[in-house]
């Protein structure tokens, strides 16, 4: 066992050993964990099917262009699986932000829907009430320029 001195004290005690592709604080974040693999699904499939048309402009002889847009499609989707998976599930210091993101969401006193549709009307109303103003200025700067005949009528 190392010795702990002052120098790698810090070090010993918030690194943690390599465990392999282990999911890392398997029963955290479970919510912030799927949202983001739902988000970066929805993505990569959007990537997956630009690699799609990308690849069968490819042309390898003696092998069906259908193989290569095929082949080219799943290796970039095996790579974006891979890469997403080490991100949420097995580095611990995104693995780490991502805890701290749900714990932080829980804590957030979100508004009640009488509230939401409160607000929510008058913000509408502020922009009619705004709208209707701005309007009747521009109302009256037109007619106060047209008597100065600054506007043709």
């Amino acid at each position: 066992m190392a010795e702990t001195t002052p120098i790698n004290a810090g070090r010993e005690a918030s690194h943690e050993h390599s465990r392999g592709l282990a999911v890392y604080k398997a029963g955290q974040g479970f919510y912030t964990r799927m949202g983001t693999v739902i988000f970066v699904a929805l993505v990569a499939m959007l990537g997956i099917l630009w690699a799609w048309e990308y690849f069968k402009g490819i042309r390898i002889s003696g092998v069906n262009e259908l193989y290569v847009a095929a082949g080219g499609a799943i290796l970039l989707g095996s790579v974006i699986t891979a890469v997403t998976y080490f991100y949420v599930f097995v580095k611990p210091r995104s693995v780490d932000f991502l805890i701290a993101t749900e714990g932080e969401m829980k804590k957030v006193n979100w508004s009640t829907r009488r509230e939401v549709i409160g607000s929510t009307t008058a913000v509408i109303m502020t922009a009619v009430v705004l709208t209707v103003f701005c309007y009747v200025i521009d109302i009256g700067f037109t007619a106060l320029f047209r008597l100065m005949r600054v506007l043709d009528s």
